[in-house]
């Protein structure tokens, strides 16, 4: 069985080690490596999994898997440079770190290690996410395989070259907070319409969530789904009009193109 280790502790992190926990993977074959002790035995204790320090954990992993902040990287690679990564185990590094390029880890890395850059979203948290997965210089189809088994255990996964991870991010990484910015204005202005804040909030979190099942299991585009909601002259229609008119497409390209701006920023190479 593939041994995984988990550099992180963070809510990603407790994501995927409870994902992969479910998915049926042995407490055995998972270690966490958590710098604040009491979040380590926290998690040792939720899951039944060994915590220790990076330099203990990597040995003998066959996945190495950073789900620290994108400003938490460098020095966890620094403590991973002071490591033997060169063993009888056959090892590859998958990050989860938001901005930073393939690049700056093979850098610090033995030549020729194999690492895999994931954009995953915290749906992951409730099993419903989704990551994108792209290739460094070194991982080959079989590195790509076992990086989309194991995302598997916390959603879907795409595969996409690496020079569109930061749209991807625009797109899916950023794009729970666009969701619940949606909802939040839609409960505010349903409190503001005369609902409860109650009955305004059950009433849009179902219709998000029953939408988005007719998205995905419908087979029809998002724009025939609009379509077939949306009668002349009805109240669809008089609602979708004032969005029009309030430059809604607009600005969701505005802002998603400012999110791939920033991301690209984030993995621009201080050195």
């Amino acid at each position: 069985m593939t041994r995984i280790a988990v550099i992180g502790g963070g809510r990603i992190g407790e994501a995927l080690i409870s994902g992969l926990l479910k998915s049926g993977r042995a407490p055995k074959d998972l270690v966490v490596a958590e710098q604040y002790a009491p979040r380590a035995e926290e998690l040792s204790g939720q899951f039944g999994i060994r915590a220790t320090t990076i330099g203990d954990a990597v040995e003998g992993a066959h996945v190495i898997v950073i789900a620290v902040k994108p400003t938490d990287v460098d020095s966890v690679m620094t403590e991973l440079g002071s490591v033997d990564l060169d063993g009888d185990v056959e090892q590859l590094l998958v990050t989860l770190a938001a901005g930073l390029p393939t690049v700056r880890y093979e850098a610090k890395l033995p030549a020729g290690f194999p690492v895999v850059r994931v954009m995953p979203n915290t749906p992951m948290l409730v099993g419903e996410g989704v990551s994108a997965i792209a290739a460094g210089r070194y991982a080959t189809a079989e590195h790509m395989a076992t990086v989309r088994e194991i995302l598997g255990a916390v959603g879907k996964v795409v595969t996409v070259a690496e020079s569109q991870i930061d749209a991807v991010t625009a797109v899916s990484g950023s794009g729970p907070a666009y969701m619940f910015l949606v909802a939040e204005a839609m409960i505010e202005a349903g409190v503001g319409l005369g609902l409860t804040r109650a009955t305004a909030t059950e009433l849009v979190v179902q219709t998000m969530v029953g939408s988005a099942a007719m998205l995905a299991g419908s087979g029809d585009s998002a724009h025939d789904l609009r379509a077939a909601v949306t009668s002349p002259g009805g109240t669809t229609a008089a609602a979708v009009r004032e969005l029009e008119r309030g430059g809604v497409r607009t600005a969701f390209y505005e802002a998603l193109a400012a999110a791939k701006s920033r991301s690209a920023a984030l993995g621009a190479s201080p050195e």
